[in-house]
C-alpha cells in the first residue's frame, strides 16, 4: 500500500504541458506519470519505450519545448529567483538528500 500526498512542486511549464499531454494519451494521472519516471530513473532504467520517445518529441514541437537534459543545470527563472528557497539559501546538491 502508498501514501501519496499532494505537493505543490514547480515545473517549468511547457515541461509539464508536455507531461500534462504524454499522461492523457496513456490515459494515467500527471502524479503517475511522474512516480513511474522517477522509480524508473532510481534504478537506472528508461522510463519510456521507442514510441512513447517519439510522442513525446511530438508534443515538444507542439509545446515549443527546446530544452534538453543539459537544461536542468543551467535553468533559472524568470526575475532571476530560480534555483532559491525561502530564506534566500541555494537549493541543495542534486546528488545529496536533505
Amino acid at each position: 500500500m502508498v501514501h501519496r500526498v499532494q505537493t505543490g512542486v514547480r515545473m517549468e511549464r511547457r515541461i509539464l504541458k508536455v507531461l500534462k499531454a504524454l499522461a492523457e494519451l496513456h490515459d494515467i494521472t500527471l502524479g503517475d506519470l511522474l512516480e513511474g519516471i522517477v522509480l524508473h530513473a532510481f534504478e537506472g532504467k528508461r522510463p519510456f519505450n521507442e514510441e512513447s520517445l517519439r510522442t513525446i518529441q511530438k508534443l515538444k514541437q507542439i509545446y515549443r519545448l527546446d530544452l534538453d537534459a543539459s537544461a536542468s543545470h543551467r535553468m533559472a527563472e524568470a526575475g532571476g529567483a530560480g534555483g532559491r528557497r525561502k530564506g534566500g539559501r541555494a537549493e541543495a546538491s542534486r546528488d545529496r538528500p536533505e
